[in-house]
């Protein structure tokens, strides 16, 4: 019948495609490869840490309280250097708050600045627990995931990334994050929404935080909750100019192909009704 041979068709056709997805699956590392991949994308995010120092960028920062519905904070930053080739920041847009429900406190105006666009150097690995999770796509980019929590939340007050990482498995660079900041507080009831944060290639060889997207509910320890969301966006990056200029060498580790690629973030969220 003819419902008999499209089934044993498509039987067919399924059955060769999982062969094909089984051929294609790349295994996992083994622990003394996974070491060595951690060793060599620490290296590269090192690379790359110094290598950003010497760009310019915008940084455009948008947290709006949603449910119960109330204000927003806003805040864009132009990252540049001065006439004697230092780094700053300069404020272009800064409209007094209108926040209800929450405030900004100076944990928060750091996450925004450190830890959403989180970078893991060889300087900040040790302060960290790394495990293997899995491999996964992102887009069309292989990658490997680790999950990576903080060791201790010292009281100093310093912040901490806690979350997920996905590392292209080629460039052996941090194409996405997905988690939460965190750090030592004291009593204070504070509460930091789980953030996504996206990179791109810009240069043709590092991947640079372009988009970070939070949409959570803070849950306070008095019963409150207040739900928000995050928009920051990194752009306009270029490479400065020095007076002095001074060539820096960098190794071939986890080389992999020049071609620009990128992670395509989520659509932008559509701007929340004024209150």
């Amino acid at each position: 019948m003819i419902v008999q041979r499209c089934s044993q068709i498509a039987l067919c056709i399924f059955g060769f495609a999982v062969l094909l997805n089984a051929a294609d699956a790349k295994p996992d590392p083994t622990p003394e490869q996974v070491q060595d991949i951690i060793k060599k994308f620490t290296q590269k995010e090192t690379e790359f840490s110094i290598a950003r120092e010497g760009y310019e960028y915008r940084q455009s920062s948008k947290i709006s309280e949603t449910d119960p519905p109330g204000g927003v904070y806003e805040l864009v930053e132009e990252v540049t250097f001065d006439e004697r080739d230092r780094r700053t920041a300069h404020v272009i847009h800064a409209p007094a708050t209108t926040l209800q429900n929450i405030l900004m406190t100076h944990e928060d105006e750091q996450d925004l600045r450190n830890i959403m666009p989180f970078v893991f150097t060889n300087d900040t690995v040790n302060q960290y627990d790394v495990k293997y999770v899995k491999r996964q796509q992102v887009d069309e980019i292989s990658c490997y995931v680790f999950s990576v929590h903080p060791k201790t939340l010292t009281k100093d007050r310093k912040r901490y990334f806690d979350g997920d990482i996905w590392v292209d498995d080629q460039d052996l660079q941090i194409v996405k994050t997905y988690g939460r900041s965190t750090g030592y507080v004291g009593h204070e009831d504070q509460q930091f929404p789980k953030f996504e944060t996206y990179r791109e290639q810009i240069d043709g060889k590092y991947w640079f935080p372009t988009y970070t997207y939070a949409d959570d509910t803070l849950n306070f320890k008095d019963g409150e909750s207040q739900r928000i969301k995050v928009v920051i966006k990194y752009d306009h990056y270029r490479k400065f100019q020095f007076k002095t200029e001074s060539t820096i060498k960098y190794g071939d580790v986890g080389a992999g192909s020049t071609a620009p690629q990128q992670v395509t973030p989520p659509p932008a969220p559509p701007t929340p009704p004024k209150p």
